[in-house]
């Protein structure tokens, strides 16, 4: 079902550049050590996310907290 008729342009499939000249074309190709990068970061990101609340509740947690934590932390880094 399309609702808006297709008219293809080559000015409106130009990649946009504030008003200069556009170089190449909109699909650049970027190198694998990128998206190595980005995965190292959401994980480590993610890593955070569950070890922060354990830092707020560190006193709380108790012995049972800190051997949690470092059952995670093992599974992370052999994992």
């Amino acid at each position: 079902m399309q609702v808006v008729p297709y008219n293809p342009n080559p000015v409106k499939s130009s990649t946009f550049e504030c008003g200069m000249e556009t170089i190449g074309t909109a699909w650049v190709r970027f190198n694998f050590r990128y998206y190595f990068y980005a995965l190292v970061f959401i994980a480590l990101d993610v890593l955070v996310v569950f070890l922060y609340p354990w830092a707020v509740e560190l006193r709380g947690l108790g012995l049972f907290g800190l051997i949690a934590v470092l059952v995670f932390i093992f599974i992370i880094v052999i994992g």
